[in-house]
């Protein structure tokens, strides 16, 4: 186990904060969180992979450290949040990294996959979602906003940023919600509260569709790349269902699936098992020694 490094990079003008850990000569694993959260989702993952793999986790932009653009200055949308860990992985020089993708950090990690199909040498995506059949019924408000950008259908979405919303993101089909560690949501709502990041973050829900939009195209990449995939999905997320994860392998037919008893933040209460799940799935797929 290799200590956790926490820190930042010019890219392009913008600060870009990550936490690294691991061999600077080992395979790379680039870790993409979610929504609401930051890198802090890896906490515990990254030292029980760092003797094997080095691990780069960024905080995307409008997330955790990283620092926030005026909305004046810069657009909220997918393409352009993927455009700065574009240019994060080029300014670090990850030439080839394996990824792990997480709710919003999964239409990031595809398009990046899309754009860069010779660096990816495998996808990990833990609830992160590419198939229409995998977006459950709480989906329908973000629709009808997408199809009403209306101050309205806008101020109807706040409920989502709202610290009790955070919460039941975490808690919400977890059997034991005292193995919820409160340390997550409580940093992802000091994240969430800070001026104006409410507004970035109803831009960031209205550009989702964008995200829906795209499925065929990144579809059409799994079967055209047939990436290593292991789909490691928390079986009781209200969000995206266990149909998402089991469509990997419409595509992918060598896409390993498991599912877990737990909710939509499976990292939250199960990183021993899925630290677990990714050694053996990287092991057969980007073993140790393969270059970095």
């Amino acid at each position: 186990m290799t200590t956790t490094k926490y820190r930042s990079v010019d890219v392009d003008g913008l600060n870009v904060f990550y936490r690294e850990a691991g061999p600077v000569d080992a395979p790379v694993l680039l870790l993409l969180h979610g929504f609401p959260t930051a890198s802090y989702l890896f906490r515990d993952l990254m030292p029980l992979l760092s003797d094997r793999y080095r691990l780069i986790a960024p905080d995307i932009p409008s997330f955790g450290e990283t620092e926030i653009p005026s909305r004046e200055t810069f657009g909220y949308t997918f393409d352009n949040l993927t455009r700065v860990i574009e240019r994060f992985t080029e300014i670090l020089g990850l030439s080839r990294y394996a990824m792990y993708v997480f709710d919003y950090g999964a239409p990031i990690g595809f398009r990046l996959a899309v754009r860069h199909p010779e660096r990816v040498t495998a996808i990990i995506s833990q609830n992160g979602n590419a198939y229409e059949e995998g977006l459950s019924d709480g989906w329908e408000p973000m629709k009808a906003y997408w199809a009403d950008p209306s101050p309205a259908r806008r101020d109807a979405l706040r409920m989502m940023l709202k610290p009790e919303t955070t919460v039941t993101q975490y808690t919400s089909g977890v059997p034991d919600e005292t193995s919820v560690p409160p340390d997550g949501y409580t940093l992802d709502n000091y994240y969430l509260a800070r001026a104006g990041e409410d507004e970035i973050q109803l831009d960031l829900l209205l550009d989702y569709a964008t995200n829906t939009a795209l499925y065929p195209t990144f579809q059409e990449y799994f079967r055209t790349y047939r990436p290593p995939l292991l789909a490691i999905w928390g079986r009781n997320d209200p969000f995206f269902l266990p149909e998402g994860a089991e469509a990997f392998k419409r595509d992918i037919p060598s896409a390993q699936i498991i599912f877990l008893d737990t909710g939509h933040f499976a990292l939250a209460t199960h990183p021993d098992e899925i630290a677990s799940a990714i050694e053996q799935f990287l092991g057969e797929a980007v073993p140790a020694g393969t270059p970095a």
